[in-house]
């Protein structure tokens, strides 16, 4: 868009009961407009959220609360903003998120956006603000955190954008995807990974509902995943977890109506458990899955915990889910070891994340 400075308006979403009822239209209507600005970005909708994932998330849980607005152009909405905070841990902060679509850029909209949701935050008491910006392969660099290994192009456009506004660059993460045809070195890799684990270690899985017994262990594991992982110069507390958070989390996972393949090793003399990893899938998006978190505590390092793991769900996601085209993960730049075995596993680059933060008291 060129020319005259559009008029626009800010509205807050209210969401809705359900994804087809008559109070849903503007959530639909935001939900398009997110989509087309992932395809913008990345030339599919691989990193976009299916509509009913992303209303589960956006629901309030007694440990986190977000606000969303949207900014409509003659009618059409064009921009998303929203503020997410935690509510019983990291209460110091706020994350933020700012979007609009390419050509209603550069006149104002995302600025007066960002300015609604730091409101919002100030209002709430954050002292540290937090955001993320995404690089396509081909675009990371020059600009560099201080604060860890990576960058992203200094003059992309939300790069640009949170400079502009006082933000500065703490972590950059690496974005990869595995085509799941890529399994040439799994077995190599499976029978080194079992030769160094096996006497000590057993692995378990589950789907998307952990075992009664061992609800609290996996909780364990999950707090540490706000420690135990690089986190650059973001001001990150400490995550307490329990069984009833864990809980909170699969009923919202099962809300939006995706699954959770969990693999875990389990410690066979104190049978406790110290690794898990997880991957999420959408019915609605069955050619693609994420990868998300994967942990092994500190003192159960150095076992090949996290390629048996890792090695654990992918095969059962091949068998279980042969339609399964894509895998995709997220890792800080810092963190040597998870990318050493990503990159073994066959996952490859195709995108870097800023990760940003502005102090505001």
């Amino acid at each position: 868009m060129t020319g005259r400075l559009p008029d626009f308006s800010i509205h807050e979403l209210n969401l809705p009961e359900s994804l087809n009822g008559p109070d849903g239209k503007d959530f639909r209507e935001l939900s398009s407009m997110m989509d087309a600005m992932v395809h913008e970005t990345w030339g599919s909708l691989d990193r976009a959220l299916s509509v009913q994932v992303r209303l589960a998330g956006w629901r309030d849980t007694p440990y986190e609360a977000s606000r969303n607005f949207f900014a409509r152009v003659d009618g059409r909405v064009v921009g998303h903003a929203s503020c997410y905070v935690p509510l019983t841990d990291n209460v110091h902060a706020a994350w933020l998120e700012v979007d609009v679509l390419e050509e209603y850029r550069r006149h104002g909209i995302g600025t007066a956006l960002l300015r609604t949701v730091e409101g919002i935050a100030e209002a709430r008491g954050r002292r540290v603000l937090q955001a993320h910006t995404e690089h396509p392969i081909g675009t990371a660099g020059p600009f560099e955190s201080a604060a860890a290994p990576g960058g992203v192009p200094e003059d992309g456009p939300g790069a640009a954008f949170c400079l502009k506004n006082g933000y500065a660059l703490e972590q950059a993460s690496r974005f990869s995807t595995l085509d799941m045809d890529h399994n040439g070195e799994w077995q190599r890799l499976e029978l080194a990974a079992h030769a160094k684990a096996d006497a000590d270690y057993a692995v378990l899985a589950w789907t998307s509902h952990c075992p009664g017994e061992f609800a609290d262990q996996l909780a364990g594991l999950m707090g540490r995943m706000s420690t135990d992982t690089p986190a650059g110069g973001l001001e990150i507390e400490a995550e307490a977890w329990d069984a009833a958070r864990v809980r909170q989390l699969e009923d919202t996972t099962l809300a939006g109506g995706r699954v959770a393949l969990v693999a875990a090793a389990q410690h066979r003399r104190s049978a406790e458990l110290v690794a898990y990893t997880v991957i999420y899938l959408d019915p609605a998006k069955p050619r693609v899955v994420e990868q998300d978190d994967t942990l092994v505590a500190k003192p159960h390092r150095g076992h090949g915990l996290g390629m048996l793991v890792k090695l654990a769900n992918l095969r059962r996601l091949q068998k279980e889910y042969p339609e399964v085209e894509r895998v995709m993960t997220f890792n800080a730049e810092e963190n040597e070891h998870m990318l050493s075995i990503n990159v073994q596993l066959g996952f490859k680059p195709a995108g870097y994340d800023g990760e940003w933060q502005k102090r505001i008291k």
